[in-house]
């Protein structure tokens, strides 16, 4: 072998391995996949959430990163200057504030030899005082990974390279001011504008795996910089280095500016279908198979296994009949996440105790009384597959899932009373981001939830809630308002009582067919509003759309949340399309929901929503809502906007459940664009029709 041979050989294993040894993608300063000051081309795998602050004087930053696909990374962050005042603090106590949005998509992945690219905007949507535009390239090689990029606006002040675009049309050499007091506008005409500047890095995993060293030399010259004349920048270089605890817990600190140290912490953690579950080792044991693999002659103990349904498969029973050769059993899920994991469990019941001529075993769904699927499965081919004598496809073959439509019954072997009581305490969190009293305004609760049903379509729910702990006492400013103030008064309804009734209210639900659902409601619908309304919705069985209409008369409910009502009503209502995955191939799990109608405030709009839902249940989103009220109208924000994580506690906890943990993050709370928080909606209570959740998590029916 020749020596360029040889070369070549080396050269080439250890390329081929440089793709393997993969340098962990960590985050940057503003939040978000970079090193430090800059961003890089990486992802973080779909379905993370990162929660990270970092600390770089006089700037500190509080950023929560989104990964709804591996392609798309979101970013929502808080950014406090400590040397400019908060300009709507009476008390000139408290920094600026500054609340931004990022967005970052990937191009192309990294191949053999060509890099991975991404282009990004930075603080969409703000004051822009951050705002800056990208396109970066990274490539690894061995335990190195390399970035290039090239930077507008904030990350390109340094502007040493004429904008390559102004080539092609000639506006794009300047750049307009995008800087807007009020935030909240879109500057579309600033994008990839005025001078631009390369920023580049380098990320070495070292030999000792938990920590990785950063360099990175960056665009921005901190000329005419937010922080004011006292933030300077002796060089262009920053270094520092990630400490990565765990796959949850890293630590970064730095050397920036060549004058400033950098110190920061993030939280990272992966609600994809990928990240296991904790064994549900609270749960009760399924039922075992019978061991003879017969059938017994006849069932004897009705009422026992109501009983054993409803400890063992989570299923609130309200009857169960025969139909031939079927045996259906009607109730409501109280217990497991997934539909298939209570049908399974139903199943093995059944299949131990029913008559020998029972062939099919059917779940007929219903949710606060409303009919909503009948799942059956064959009851031999269901014993087979636990006993690994037939294939989980086989079994899925055999799945048969219908409208639950009224049907002869030949027996009615279990009935249950309509009028029932349940109750129960949880623990509540409240609180309140970015005011002009203190950064972080919150509450810890107990709750005290109830409900009473008087019929089967017909119940009363109810909500108290006791303060535990809080520091409201710093919450002294109530925010101006140029509209009807239907949501600005949330300092008075937050600390004028220490137990207050968020919700009481009378519910009646109606099946009107197979696929037209209808509601009506009244009382205390939510902690700000009382009054009575209706809802219709027409959401067919496997279909991916959804319509709906709801009317309300309300008014306003006085601070305390007792029985006490102020002068101000208004009579609100939105039509609303629930489109579910409209673009599976590029973007699987991608749900759009359209609402146009009048809002709390007398104002005539649109909501926009926009959620990626996992397999597994979890689902990332945001909304915004443009209404005939003008930008100066509405006030700091323009426009009502926000976003939500909901996860399963199924996912965190050791025992089934189908409790969720809701995180909204809306940057202001303003009168434009309110809508009425009451629930359960018919779009909720009809989700057990969404069948592809039922079919992504079959595989838990053998649980």
């Amino acid at each position: 072998m020749t020596l360029r041979a040889l070369f070549l050989a080396v050269l080439a294993a250890y390329s081929a391995n440089s793709l393997a040894n993969v340098v962990p993608p960590t985050l940057g300063d503003f939040g978000g996949v970079g090193l430090m000051q800059t961003p890089s081309a990486r992802m973080l795998p779909a379905g993370s959430v990162a929660i990270g602050t970092s600390k770089v004087e006089p700037y500190g930053r509080l950023a929560m990163t989104l990964q709804p696909f591996d392609w798309l990374e979101a970013v929502y962050r808080y950014t406090s200057v400590s040397t400019v005042k908060y300009a709507a603090d009476p008390t000139g106590k408290q920094s600026n504030k500054d609340k931004s949005f990022d967005l970052k998509v990937r191009l192309t992945q990294e191949t053999r030899r060509l890099p991975e690219i991404s282009v990004g905007l930075r603080d969409i949507g703000g004051t822009g005082l951050f705002s800056g535009e990208y396109i970066v390239a990274n490539k690894r090689w061995n335990d190195l990974d390399f970035s290039l990029g090239l930077g507008w606006g904030y990350m390109g002040k340094r502007g040493d390279i004429e904008n390559p675009l102004g080539w092609i049309y000639s506006g794009f050499r300047d750049r307009p001011s995008s800087f807007d007091s009020q935030g909240g506008k879109v500057a579309l005409t600033s994008f990839f504008r005025g001078p631009a500047a390369l920023f580049a890095g380098v990320q070495w995993q070292t030999p000792w795996k938990p920590l990785i060293l950063k360099l990175e030399y960056e665009g921005n010259n901190y000329k005419n910089e937010t922080g004011g004349p006292t933030v300077k920048q002796d060089r262009p270089f920053n270094i520092g280095l990630t400490y990565r605890h765990s796959d949850y817990l890293a630590f970064n600190i730095g050397w920036e500016r060549g004058n400033t140290l950098l110190f920061g912490i993030n939280f990272t953690g992966d609600f994809s279908p990928r990240r296991g579950v904790p064994r549900k080792v609270s749960d009760p044991a399924p039922v075992p198979v019978r061991p003879d693999n017969s059938r017994p002659a006849i069932a004897n103990d009705w009422p026992e296994i109501v009983r054993q349904i409803e400890d063992n498969a989570g299923i609130k029973v309200q009857k169960i009949t025969r139909r031939n050769r079927e045996l259906v059993v009607k109730g409501e899920h109280k217990r497991y996440l997934y539909t298939a994991a209570a049908l399974g469990r139903t199943a093995r019941i059944i299949d131990a105790q029913a008559a020998a001529d029972i062939d099919w075993i059917t779940l007929s769904e219903t949710h606060s009384g409303v009919p909503v699927l009948e799942t059956s499965i064959k009851r031999d081919t269901f014993r087979k597959t636990l006993q690994q004598d037939a294939s989980l496809g086989d079994l899925r073959r055999t799945v048969e899932q219908v409208n639950a439509l009224p049907r002869r019954e030949e027996e009615v072997f279990a009935k249950k009373d309509e009028v029932e009581f349940d109750w129960g305490f949880a623990p509540g969190y409240n609180q309140n981001l970015g005011g002009p009293d203190a950064f972080v305004l919150y509450q810890l609760t107990a709750n005290l939830d109830a409900q009473l049903r008087l019929s089967e379509n017909t119940w009363i729910d109810g909500l108290m809630s006791f303060n535990l702990y809080n520091n409201f006492d710093k919450f002294t400013y109530t925010a101006p308002s140029n509209l009807p103030r239907v949501r600005t008064y949330l300092r008075e309804y937050m600390i004028s009582s220490d137990v207050i009734m968020p919700r009481l209210q009378l519910n009646h639900v109606k099946r009107m067919n197979s696929d037209w659902y209808a509601m009506a409601y009244g009382g205390f619908l939510e902690s700000m509003y009382a009054g009575v309304g209706g809802e219709i919705l027409y959401r067919p069985l496997n279909s991916n759309l959804a319509l709906g209409f709801n009317l309300n008369w309300v008014k306003q409910r006085g601070f305390k949340q007792d029985f006490a009502l102020r002068d101000y009503s208004v009579v609100t209502g939105h039509a609303s399309a629930y489109f579910r995955n409209i673009v599976p191939t590029l973007a699987p799990g991608l749900n759009l929901t359209l609402s146009a109608g009048r809002y709390l405030a007398k104002d005539l709009g649109v909501t926009f929503d926009v959620s990626k839902e996992f397999d597994n249940g979890v689902r990332m989103g945001a909304w915004a809502t443009f209404t005939n009220v003008s930008a100066e109208q509405f006030g700091e924000g323009s426009f009502d906007k926000g976003f939500y994580i909901s996860l399963p506690f199924d996912l965190m906890t050791t025992a089934s459940t189908r409790r969720w943990a809701n995180i909204v993050l809306q940057p202001l709370t303003r009168d434009g664009g309110a809508r009425l928080n009451r629930g359960p909606t018919l779009y909720e209570i009809t989700e057990g029709r969404n069948v592809d959740f039922f079919h992504k998590n079959f595989s838990s029916i053998l649980q």
